[in-house]
């Protein structure tokens, strides 16, 4: 039996202290925060009307049979914790110029008829054609890649790729290129440029690989959790508690001592004495671990190239507005959101908030988290993350938050869904707020941007793993919780 400490209690970080205490480990959770989740987050607001609940995280569950696979590991029926609701559709897209939405669902044939409803029969064959490549592209990346610790490029240089995968996933083509090359409707490269976005990257550089992440989630559908997404930390918090871990929050950990090449134990802020452990598992960002937790000046070379990050506003809206679960509002220019977001620091181009942004709304239909007669809208803009240098904004700079969320409800209007005087209240979130709340630097969603190779899950120290969106194989709810299944099985049971 191992005695381990888990650094972070987001899902990553409770996902592996129970796979891990399910096998016989000693483990204990330490969290800077008040609460677990990480982001996973969620917030409250209590009106004359009732209360509004948000979740400030992600607003949408992929990939159903991995989180049902934890459960099973740890002894457990995901059924008894959690109620998965299918959303229909997954996502509502509403494009620029006025004409149809288009409505995607978990159903291949039915999606690739509501496009030739909307777009036309040459738009829906071109993306059945683009869908048999997406597949071969998820087999070999879920056979692959997403299952298996991948430490540097020659181990995915190793894999016995199939020609035919390789020909599928090409290699040095981006997700623009494919979308270019495989659909002639502009609205559906559109729709498949977002996509990049889900890893924090620009679909201009993002690799083509990035086409299982729209196959994924049309083939498995999208899911809600009753009560909201945040219930997924409460349900993990309770397997690790029944299981016999300890879980400190308000516990900041300041370093990981590993003299010699392998690891003792961690500091923590305002405690004398170490806390020992013969295993740290570090649920941190990559860049926090190797610039202050253990310092690491060659492996910081390769985490500047950070995420996007997100500028959100949680509303209060009286009256039902008519939107679906998910909703995308698209700009008329996307390449320009892009170049303001991510800036050109080699040119001298600073990011900025986008003036025509795409715009994110999830209205969950769902009691709970809502007075009636009313609305909780959680709204996403893609925007740069918080910062000072040439890639950054200073989210803190006074009067920027505000003005912008007036102009964030001021493009929703001008594409036909004004709310603004139907407002109960709003609360602005920054990527500063998430750099504070959650210790993701600069506010970045994702760590770095998004491509095949992340940071390592197995570390430079002898005992020391990465979990979570920062590192191998990726961010997102179902990656973080297979980082988790990663590095559970290569640390092994007790016994």
């Amino acid at each position: 039996m191992a005695r381990i400490v888990v650094v972070g209690a987001g899902v990553g970080g409770l996902a592996t202290a129970a796979r891990l205490a399910a096998t016989g480990h000693q483990v204990t959770v330490l969290e800077r925060a008040g609460t677990v989740g990480g982001k996973l987050g969620r917030y409250v607001r209590d009106t004359p009307a009732g209360p509004f609940h948000f979740d400030t995280g992600p607003s949408l569950l992929t990939l159903p049979d991995v989180f049902h696979d934890l459960f099973e590991a740890t002894g457990a029926k995901l059924d008894e914790y959690l109620d998965l609701a299918p959303v229909d559709p997954i996502v509502r897209h509403v494009f620029p110029g006025g004409g149809p939405a288009l409505d995607s669902c978990a159903d291949p044939a039915e999606f690739a008829a509501r496009i030739g409803a909307a777009f036309g029969d040459r738009a829906a064959t071109d993306w059945q054609r683009l869908w048999r490549r997406a597949a071969r592209v998820w087999q070999a990346s879920h056979r692959d890649i997403l299952r298996r610790p991948i430490d540097s490029p020659l181990d995915l240089a190793a894999l016995a790729w199939r020609l035919g995968d390789l020909a599928a996933i090409g290699p040095g083509r981006t997700l623009r290129g494919l979308g270019r090359r495989h659909l002639s409707d502009p609205r559906l490269r559109m729709l498949l440029d977002r996509y990049a976005t889900y890893t924090g990257a620009d679909p201009r550089r993002a690799p083509a690989a990035l086409v299982a992440v729209p196959y994924a989630e049309l083939t498995f559908g999208g899911w809600y959790l009753r009560g909201g997404l945040g219930t997924l930390a409460d349900a993990l918090l309770t397997r690790c508690l029944d299981l016999g871990v300890v879980v400190q929050t308000g516990a900041t950990v300041t370093r990981i001592d590993a003299a010699g090449g392998r690891v003792h134990g961690v500091r923590l802020r305002g405690v004398t004495a170490p806390v020992p452990a013969d295993v740290v598992v570090a649920n941190v960002d990559a860049l926090t671990l190797y610039r202050d937790l253990l310092p690491s000046p060659r492996r910081l070379a390769g985490l500047t190239d950070r995420s996007l990050a997100g500028f959100v506003l949680l509303l209060g809206v009286a009256g039902d507005s008519g939107l679906a679960h998910h909703n995308v509002f698209f700009p008329r220019d996307y390449d320009a959101e892009f170049d303001a977001v991510f800036g050109h620091p080699g040119r001298g181009v600073r990011a900025r908030p986008a003036a025509d942004p795409t715009v994110f709304v999830t209205v969950a239909d769902d009691p709970v988290v809502r007075p009636a007669g009313h609305e909780a809208w959680f709204v996403l803009v893609n925007a740069p993350r918080h910062g000072t240098a040439g890639g950054a904004v200073d989210w803190r700079r006074p009067g920027l938050a505000e003005a912008y969320a007036d102009r964030v409800l001021d493009v929703l209007a001008g594409r036909g869904v004004d709310v603004r005087d139907r407002l109960v209240f709003r609360e602005v979130r920054t990527p500063a707020d998430l750099d504070d709340a959650t210790g993701a630097p600069g506010g970045s969603i994702y760590g770095t941007a998004g491509g095949l190779l992340r940071p390592a899950n197995r570390g430079p120290a002898h005992g020391l793993w990465l979990v979570g969106g920062s590192s191998h194989p990726g961010g997102g709810l179902p990656m973080v919780t297979l980082s988790a299944q990663i590095v559970a099985d290569d640390i092994g049971p007790a016994w």
